[in-house]
């Protein structure tokens, strides 16, 4: 299967390198703009209110419910399925003019008018404090995550290809969290998931490629760095078709058919996949040609054995 889809000749992607940094830089400015005015749509997760799950003689009528919650003690609702089409989730936002359990009779009645038998499983609060701690540590984890990523490529790489992989991850990101803002999709703890697997997933194809580079910086002792980066995205491109194309039949699947309790995360995911296949060669690969990564830098460091410098005593 490899041997089918390996490019014969190298191609020179670095090419359009220019080009494309030049949307990397628009599409990054764009998502911090739209991040300024639009902000992030957090979710309950992050915002606190409560949740009401609910239980179905049969299968519920999901836009029924959603229309007989009109009163304003309940705006802004969102009712979804839980699991099997009887079981219902309402998440309802917080209002300082209204308490939690008249939210919930509310909703409650609005249930009964469909389903007589409707049944109350769980009622969960989820307090505003709370959920401004989830979103301070959920952006903790996304800026350590960065930290150990750019320790450990240092430490197995060399630096410059450690700040084309972290550059690289930043840019995945940022252009993700963008796409949220910029269409207003809602961003709960799911998403979050997404997002911390959308940096693993990039920081594996840029892994990839970087241990290529250096096997070629070794063995093409004459080439420059550029011709040694086509090289390695040549013969890796294979490997990477395939890891993605299968990724991305799973994500399409669960972006289409998932339902829309992991909407957001497959969301996430497909942006990621996209956004980090594109990065590893014209953000991570081309920030280490431009930093001026060459054999030099790759071949092990000598370590020089103690009285080396001492003539021999043997005859």
């Amino acid at each position: 299967m490899f041997q089918i889809l390996e490019l014969k000749k190298t191609v020179n992607f670095l090419r359009h390198a220019v080009p494309a940094s030049l949307l990397s830089l628009v599409l990054i400015l764009g998502s911090i703009g739209s991040l300024a005015v639009n902000g992030i749509n957090w979710g309950l997760d992050f915002t606190g209110g409560t949740v009401v799950e609910m239980e179905f003689s049969d299968a519920a009528d999901l836009n029924a419910l959603r229309a007989n919650l009109t009163d304003p003690e309940v705006n802004g609702a969102v009712v979804q399925n839980f699991g099997t089409s009887r079981d219902v989730i309402v998440r309802l936002p917080v209002r300082e003019d209204v308490s939690s359990t008249a939210q919930v009779k509310v909703t409650q009645a609005a249930a009964a008018q469909i389903d007589a038998n409707v049944e109350t499983k769980r009622v969960e609060f989820v307090g505003p404090q709370v959920g401004a701690e989830l979103a301070e540590q959920g952006g903790l984890a996304v800026l350590v995550a960065l930290i150990c990523i750019l320790m450990y490529v240092s430490f197995r790489f060399e630096w410059r290809l450690a700040m084309g992989a972290v550059a690289a991850l930043a840019h995945d990101v940022i252009i993700t969290l963008g796409v949220f803002s910029l269409f207003k999709i809602e961003f709960d703890l799911t998403v979050l998931a997404g997002l911390l697997t959308v940096v693993g997933y990039s920081l594996n194809d840029t892994i990839v490629v970087f241990d290529r580079i250096r096997e070629n910086f070794l063995k093409l002792r004459k080439a420059d760095g550029t011709s040694v980066v086509n090289t390695s995205i040549t013969q890796t491109m294979s490997r990477t078709i395939i890891t993605t194309g299968t990724t991305l039949i799973v994500v399409v699947s669960l972006f289409l058919k998932g339902g829309a309790m992991i909407h957001g995360f497959a969301t996430a995911l497909l942006m990621g996949i996209l956004v980090g296949t594109y990065s590893s060669i014209y953000v991570a690969s081309y920030l280490a040609v431009r930093l001026g990564i060459s054999r030099e830098h790759m071949l092990p460091v000598e370590v020089e054995k103690e009285g080396a410098d001492q003539e021999s005593l043997t005859p």
